[in-house]
Order: C-alpha cells, then structure tokens, then sequence
C-alpha cells in the first residue's frame, strides 16, 4: 500500500514550505510521502538553510519545485497551505483534494538588519514545528490500522 501523501504548498519554495516538509520528515518519519511545492519556485532562501540547520535539519540540497509537477496526482492526501496566497490557488489547484489545511505563516523573508531577518526566519520555523507537532498525533491516529 502507498503511504499517504502530504504537499505542503507556498508562494516560491524557497523558506516556509521547505522548512515544513523537513520538520514534518523529521517528526512523521517514514509513515508518509511528503513533499513541497510553490507557485513560482525560487531558490531555497541561505536564512532557510541556517535556521534549519540549528536544529539539525540540512535543507540545503533542496531543489525548490513547482506545484505542476504535482497536479493532477491523485494520490496527495494532504494540501497544505502555508501562505496566504498558496491558500487562494489551492481552490483551484485541488478541487477535489481530500483534506486542504490552511496554516498561513508570514513571510519570513523581508527587509531589515541581518538579526531581525533571522528572528522572522527563526520565528516562523518555530511556528512552523509547533503547528505539525500538534497535528501529527492526529494524523496518525487516523491512519493507524488503515494500512495507508
């Protein structure tokens, strides 16, 4: 049986929906497909790789892809949306996506000295892990016993 799938969704991927699919990689394990995507893909942000770096995680192999290459895959289980504007796509991109979350993050990428860019960065990842972290004990629950 194939393990469900999870697409965490934003704007460029290049900061919030990389640094939730590794968080969700890393707490999930093996038990799902997970992936990212963005509407118009940029290069991972070099304050994405730091921050996830502090915590252990290296996203610095990432290759940032574009939510095409996800469309008409009718094994996603899970969208979800991480960015406001994600989150206005998603309607149109999945219209028959099982479960669509929407989590909207602010952008962490922005203006500013280099600390206050790495307290957003940092900010956000922090959010990021607290929002799968209390999603993840239901998510498996509901899939315990299933086989998927």
């Amino acid at each position: 049986m194939r393990k469900p799938a999870v697409l965490f969704l934003c704007t460029a991927n290049s900061a919030r929906s990389v640094m939730a699919e590794a968080i969700f990689r890393r707490e999930a394990g093996d038990r799902f497909e997970v992936a990212s995507a963005g509407l118009e893909p940029k290069p991972v942000h070099p304050l994405t790789v730091l921050v996830m770096r502090e915590v252990g995680i290296d996203v610095s192999g990432h290759t940032p892809r574009g939510v095409k290459e996800f469309l008409g895959r009718a094994s996603l289980r899970y969208v979800v949306s991480v960015c406001q504007a994600a989150e206005a796509a998603c309607p149109v991109l999945w219209p028959f996506a099982p479960v669509h979350l929407s989590w909207p993050f602010p952008d962490p990428v922005g203006s500013g000295e280099e600390a206050e860019q790495l307290d957003r960065f940092r900010s956000v990842r922090d959010a990021i892990r607290q929002r799968v972290k209390a999603w993840l004990p239901d998510l498996l629950a509901s899939h315990e016993g299933r086989g998927d």
